[in-house]
Parts: structure tokens; C-alpha cells; sequence
């Protein structure tokens, strides 16, 4: 299943590029397959299946999800972005 991941702040600082498509049937596969097409993410945005302390997932922009096993449908839009706002 593909799944389009679009990274906002820090996230897309540090991979260079707004958005990445990924295979992924669950959020945990498609962290993993983030972190496989950008090592610069592993650590501070994403930590193993789940976003970092302090950051995001919000699947089609319209609800926060952090479990791994949470099935995603396909053609999903994920969005990683930091759980601080600022401004």
C-alpha cells in the first residue's frame, strides 16, 4: 500500500524534501520505511515505530495517531510534524 508522509518544521529541515511515499500497511511500517529513506530522522523526529517525544502523527490532517499496529489505509497522507507550536 503506498502512503505519502508530509513533514513539516524540524522533520523536513533535517530530510531536505517536503513529503516522502512509502509502502506501509500499519504507522509503525511507515516510520520505519521514513527512517530507511531518511537516517537523518532516526533519533530526534522518529524513535523506532513511533514519533519522537515531542512530535506528531496525524493521519489525513484530522486526527493525532501514535500506535504502530494502527492499520493505514491506502493512499493514506500522514502528517509528521512537531507537537510545539510556536509563533
Amino acid at each position: 500500500m503506498s502512503v505519502r508522509i508530509e513533514l513539516f518544521g524540524i522533520a523536513r529541515s533535517r530530510a531536505g524534501v517536503s513529503e516522502f511515499e512509502v509502502d506501509a500497511t500499519t504507522l509503525g511500517d511507515a516510520l520505519r520505511a521514513l527512517v530507511i529513506a531518511c537516517p537523518a530522522l532516526l533519533g530526534e523526529v522518529i524513535a523506532g515505530e513511533r514519533p519522537a517525544q515531542g512530535y506528531l502523527v496525524s493521519l489525513e490532517g484530522e486526527r493525532f495517531i501514535d500506535d504502530p499496529a494502527r492499520v493505514l489505509p491506502d493512499g493514506a497522507t500522514l502528517l509528521l510534524l512537531s507537537g510545539q507550536a510556536g509563533g
